[in-house]
């Protein structure tokens, strides 16, 4: 026991002991700088040297770019970020091609070298070219629209318009049995009325008419307008599927559409115009809600 604490005193003054290290002038042999340095002291400051480096290498990697090519670094959150920032991109190209394909339309406008036929080529959209066209219903599709517009038909019979004074004698339907979100205002262009309404909820048709236009788009969805007698004309926006195409005659009441999903948001509720003589009308002062 005293051997092995006399080792350990004496290894603690070795530790201890100081050594002189001078830098000595090469042709006078003069003492130009001296540091007097023990062992503990050296593996000190080789010690803090170390962490200090470490410390900074850290800093530089955490706070510049070189942090990604740290293994295991680039987390699902990243990958998402990046996947969704890629996709944003490849939109924005595409609207750049849209963009080009406007201004050459616009330059052969303005040549005078636009052909006729090339017109609907450069204004369809690829992304929603098959769902602007209404596709061949199957056998189980017509059994249900047969159903579905058999048990929401209204045979209510309306006065004939051509023996009609005015216009009191037509009879408005509902569009659909929603309520009103949004109501007309021509000063702040809201041309129609939004409703709320349950899901799948029937559309009908305000009056007997033809139906000319029944197609796609981009803003509104599925969209649907009818013509009718005296120069009305309905216009059915944000539906969810169309249940007549172009061409149709359609009763008064008669189901034409399906109503969008319920939505909180006003954007993807149902829209419905009223159109008179090409102007506006609030459907309100028309039809009884």
């Amino acid at each position: 026991m005293k051997k092995a604490n006399k080792t350990f005193v004496h290894f603690i003054q070795k530790m201890r002991f100081k050594y002189r290290v001078s830098i000595l002038n090469e042709n006078t042999l003069v003492e130009t700088w001296h540091v007097r340095l023990s062992r503990f002291s050296v593996f000190f400051y080789v010690l803090l040297f170390t962490f200090i480096t470490f410390l900074l290498l850290t800093l530089l990697i955490l706070n510049t770019p070189l942090r990604h090519y740290l293994p295991g670094y680039q987390d699902s959150g990243n990958r998402t970020a990046i996947m969704a920032e890629s996709m944003r991109a490849d939109s924005l190209i595409h609207q750049m091609e849209l963009q080009s394909q406007y201004l050459d339309l616009i330059k052969q406008v303005i040549k005078g070298d636009l052909k006729a036929e090339a017109v609907q080529e450069l204004d369809s959209i690829e992304q929603v070219k098959k769902m602007t066209e209404i596709k061949p219903k199957s056998k189980t599709e017509e059994a249900f629209l047969k159903n579905f517009e058999e048990k929401e038909k209204y045979n209510v019979a309306q006065p004939d318009p051509s023996q009609a004074p005015d216009d009191l004698s037509y009879v408005f339907f509902r569009p659909n049995r929603g309520t009103i979100t949004s109501a007309f205002d021509l000063q702040e262009r809201k041309f129609g009325i939004r409703m709320a309404t349950t899901t799948n909820e029937n559309i009908l048709s305000v009056l007997s008419g033809t139906v000319v236009y029944a197609a796609y788009t981009l803003e509104w969805k599925w969209v649907i307008i009818v013509q009718h007698a005296n120069d009305y004309l309905s216009v059915y926006k944000n539906t969810e599927r169309l249940l007549k195409s172009s061409g149709q005659y359609v009763k008064a009441g008669e189901s034409i559409a399906v109503g969008p999903v319920v939505s909180n948001n006003m954007a993807e509720q149902f829209y419905f115009e009223l159109w008179k003589n090409g102007h506006a009308v609030n459907p309100e002062e028309y039809i009884i809600f």
